[in-house]
């Protein structure tokens, strides 16, 4: 099987990207802070939150030297790597270079928010009772399908190596 050119790469790193940012750019424009809008019911809504830290707010206390390593250089430099061994390097099935696209476009849209808005757009809730989640956004969608994609692509990419070897 050939591999996905890196024009293709391009393209879906970016395209996650794009559907994050449009998305940002029409809440931003349209939703109050902490407005909630029903989207389907009460089960799904739209909440507006400018989150300083990380998933969950995580580390939006800490001092801002230390905020700015831990969410901004170490994820430019996670991203760069990522980014060469997706371009250059490429020694994954197809599925996990496409898994790979997601969770850089994902997190090139979160790092983007950070370093130009000081914050990260959150707007997506869902609440189906037993189970809730915190506020997210698309780029939070990406990345969970990204890893999504990956483990399941090395499962898969495990299996069809082990059958190859017999």
């Amino acid at each position: 099987m050939t591999k996905i050119s890196n024009a293709m790469i391009i393209l879906i790193i970016m395209l996650n990207l794009a559907f994050d940012q449009i998305s940002k750019i029409i809440v931003r424009n349209e939703v109050g802070n902490y407005e909630i809008i029903q989207l389907f019911g009460p089960w799904f809504t739209l909440t507006k939150v400018e989150n300083t830290g990380a998933f969950l707010s995580a580390g939006s206390a800490l001092p801002d030297l230390i905020r700015i390593i831990l969410l901004s250089v170490f994820p430019i430099i996670f991203l760069a790597y990522g980014l060469y061994m997706l371009l250059v390097k490429r020694n994954m099935s197809n599925l996990q270079i496409v898994g790979w696209c997601f969770v850089i476009g994902g997190g090139i849209g979160n790092l983007y928010d950070r370093i130009v808005h000081g914050s990260v757009t959150d707007f997506l809730h869902l609440d189906l009772g037993l189970f809730q989640t915190g506020i997210f956004n698309l780029a939070d969608v990406s990345i969970m399908i990204g890893m999504f994609i990956i483990f399941t692509g090395q499962f898969f990419y495990k299996k069809e190596e082990s059958l190859t070897l017999q």
